[in-house]
């Protein structure tokens, strides 16, 4: 039984055609020839305009702002390329959106992270490759194979060359809460660092009160270890506490999934931080900022997708 396509095929729709452009291009292969468009009504219409029966079909789409815009172009390709007769399709989605609504957090609470892995599913998908999905068991959400890539690789090399002349001993890796200390602590192992956690309290929704620092970080240069930056309200309050209280000598950021909302851009510009790194898993919408660096994921995807087509393990990729 044959389990994937006859040859593989890499198809953007609007939401980041760079990181399409650039697999493609890793793979040695050029992008699939489709048009997402919008109708005046707002309807999307969908193009695909070369045969993709029995290929081995990857859709690559950040579901990021507009959110419910680049989920519906994802569905609807994902339709079109099921009625097309693909072998197989894959979607490519560096940042899975809703990924914070994985639970009932109160009352009458959606679990909305999950009805966006049954549309993808209904919608004729049979394998799913991600990276960094807020909970790792939204991966449970799904009735089909999922890829679940990490950030950390990609992040922790930048920091590794860094500081390459920097003593161990004058870094620490900073978690900004409890529910991401295992993050920082496959950082730290990397770089061969100590870590510090930022116990906070969050009084209301885009609000948090940093209240205490576990760990010295005196005199030493910082590294905060982040999922997802939104309104980066959260982080730039740690760093401010960092230096503040914890006496630190300077501070940077990095996290896989730079959403930057609201005034987000604006309070990293005025933040104590000297680097924010951040992978390109969503567009920055507003360059201005000197202080954000962008790495890419295409070549980690890239890879990740060539073992997929050629049935070989993915978790090699973690290392």
């Amino acid at each position: 039984m044959n389990l994937h396509g006859k040859d593989i095929k890499i198809f953007a729709a609007n939401s980041v055609p760079h990181v399409a452009e650039q697999i493609a291009r890793h793979l040695g292969l050029p992008l699939g020839d489709a048009e997402v468009k919008t109708f005046s009504d707002g309807e999307i219409a969908v193009s695909i305009n070369e045969s993709v029966r029995g290929s081995d079909v990857f859709v690559v789409q950040s579901t990021c702002s507009p959110v419910n815009d680049h989920l519906m172009e994802l569905l609807i390709m994902i339709d079109a390329f099921k009625r097309a007769s693909a072998g197989r399709i894959t979607a490519v989605i560096p940042y899975y959106g809703y990924a914070r609504q994985d639970r009932k957090a109160k009352s009458r609470d959606p679990i909305s992270a999950k009805l966006v892995a049954d549309l993808i599913t209904a919608a004729g998908t049979d394998r799913v490759l991600t990276m960094d999905l807020h909970a790792a068991q939204i991966q449970g959400f799904f009735d089909i194979p999922v890829d679940h890539l990490q950030g950390v690789p990609l992040l922790a090399p930048y920091f590794v060359e860094k500081f390459k002349d920097f003593s161990r001993e004058d870094l620490v890796v900073v978690s900004p809460d409890l529910g991401s200390v295992t993050r920082a602590r496959k950082f730290a192992d990397r770089l061969g660092a100590p870590i510090a956690i930022i116990d906070k309290r969050r009084p209301r929704p885009n609000v948090s009160e940093v209240m205490n620092i576990i760990g010295d970080v005196q005199g030493k240069t910082c590294i905060i270890v982040d999922d997802i930056i939104d309104t980066a309200g959260t982080i730039c309050n740690a760093a401010a506490a960092l230096v503040e209280r914890g006496g630190a000598k300077e501070v940077y950021g990095c996290a896989t999934h730079g959403v930057l909302s609201g005034p987000a851009i604006e309070r990293i510009e005025n933040s104590v931080f000297k680097e924010m790194v951040l992978l390109d898993t969503i567009p920055v919408r507003d360059n201005s900022c000197k202080k954000i660096v962008q790495l890419p994921v295409a070549p980690l995807f890239a890879d990740a997708i060539e073992r997929i087509y050629e049935d070989q393990p993915v978790s090699p990729l973690f290392n």
